[in-house]
């Protein structure tokens, strides 16, 4: 019995043409297609992700830069007005301000004109909770709130909020439903 291939060279060139053919056929089957189009739609989906993830990067270190600059502002204003705190503090009797945790002590700011739910929600996160708090401002501090909630100059002055306050605060509430319902 003899084989079809007897030499060295043979078998090699045997070799060469089953690994050639292995190659050709890798390159030509439709799952080589499949697998080229998963990869360039993973390349983009990388891609993107890389975009996404750089831009909220900057939009959280702009954030950051602002939040500083609006900190060393208080920071500054804090420095420059402590009388200011210490005579408000002096005024405020015993028995009024926050009173605990679960949101004790504060006032329904919405039953004033010109507040509502929302902007009522955005007084407390920045501190403002009872109508005395309300009452107490200076036309500074009208001013800078209103910058504070992105209204329009003088705002709170037409709205009469401080007015409104110490109505709802003395429980003048009919007397306010009538000059502000």
């Amino acid at each position: 019995m003899s084989l079809p291939f007897e030499t060295v060279s043979q078998f090699a060139g045997l070799g060469l043409t089953l690994v050639a053919g292995w190659f050709f056929g890798m390159a030509s089957a439709p799952g080589g297609k499949k697998w080229r189009e998963l990869y360039e739609e993973e390349s983009v989906d990388l891609a993107n992700y890389r975009h996404q993830a750089e831009t909220d990067l900057k939009d959280a270190n702009r954030r950051i830069r602002d939040l500083e600059a609006e900190n060393s502002k208080l920071t500054a204003a804090a420095a420059a007005a402590p009388a200011t705190v210490a005579a408000a503090a002096a005024e405020t009797p015993s028995g009024s301000g926050w009173r605990g945790w679960f949101g004790w002590g504060r006032d329904n700011l919405a039953r004033i004109k010109g507040i509502d739910e929302t902007r009522e929600k955005r007084l407390n996160e920045l501190g403002i909770k009872t109508y005395r708090e309300i009452e107490k401002m200076t036309a500074e501090d009208e001013a800078a709130l209103e910058q504070r909630l992105e209204m329009d100059k003088g705002g709170i002055a037409d709205s009469h909020w401080r007015e409104q306050a110490a109505l709802l605060r003395a429980g003048n509430e009919d007397e306010h439903a009538k000059k502000f319902g």
